[in-house]
């Protein structure tokens, strides 16, 4: 069972999530939150494997709240999926570098918003098309590739770049597998060992990293 924390401003969001999650079967909606503050605690409390996390709450926002999140023993380990309402939302780049693993906008489908859940608590990266162009825009404004991160990318052998790049292009496994000629358990395993080398928790930073080090660039 995948247990879930729902944390919205508008009850009726937060309220409608949490049923149309409790239809999946094999999700549960173990707490709600009305801002940042309270879900904190209620995951502190609760340890979901999954927060769906609106950004614009009143006193604590959802940035704020996954860098805390984030930052916590207690909490570390659940990773936290993004409710928008735009998919150019202008906060989405800094929930990304604050260790959200995903987004998905307020308009979804119940189908989609449970696939979502799944996809996030498995603990693969969810970036919709419309994320993904916006990211892309805000590196394109970067100054350029961090020294440090590009120094922590020399350690990685060329089988590893490739993957990474391809990862930072949007590839999935399988497409992966299909352009570098090789198994998709072995794409994953590589994955694992980027994830493991560079000391971060999902695709999603794999991205961030990739633009960040230098090593993919806009429009590339």
């Amino acid at each position: 069972m995948i247990r879930v924390v729902v944390a919205d401003d508008q009850d009726l969001v937060r309220e409608g999530f949490a049923l149309l999650l409790s239809l999946a079967g094999d999700i549960e909606t173990v707490g709600q939150a009305a801002d940042g503050d309270e879900a904190v605690a209620v995951a502190r409390r609760e340890r979901p494997d999954v927060v769906l996390m609106d950004i614009r709450m009143p006193n604590v926002d959802g940035i704020e709240a996954t860098r805390r999140l984030m930052a916590d023993d207690r909490t570390a380990a659940c990773r936290v999926l993004i409710l928008t309402t735009f998919d150019l939302d202008q906060y989405v780049f800094d929930a990304l570098r604050a260790g959200a693993s995903g987004f998905l906008l307020k308009d979804t489908n119940r189908e989609r918003l449970i696939e979502a859940v799944r996809i996030v608590a498995a603990g693969d990266a969810l970036l919709a098309p419309g994320v993904t162009r916006r990211l892309v825009a805000e590196f394109a404004r970067s100054p350029g590739p961090d020294p440090g991160l590009k120094q922590r990318a020399e350690g990685l052998t060329d089988r590893e770049r490739e993957v990474l790049l391809s990862i930072a292009r949007g590839r999935s496994n399988a497409e992966i597998a299909g352009e570098l000629a090789m198994g998709q358990g072995t794409v994953k395993t590589h994955v694992s060992h980027l994830l493991t080398k560079l000391g971060l928790r999902d695709r999603a930073q794999l991205v961030v990293f990739a633009y960040e080090a230098g090593l993919v660039t806009p429009g590339s």
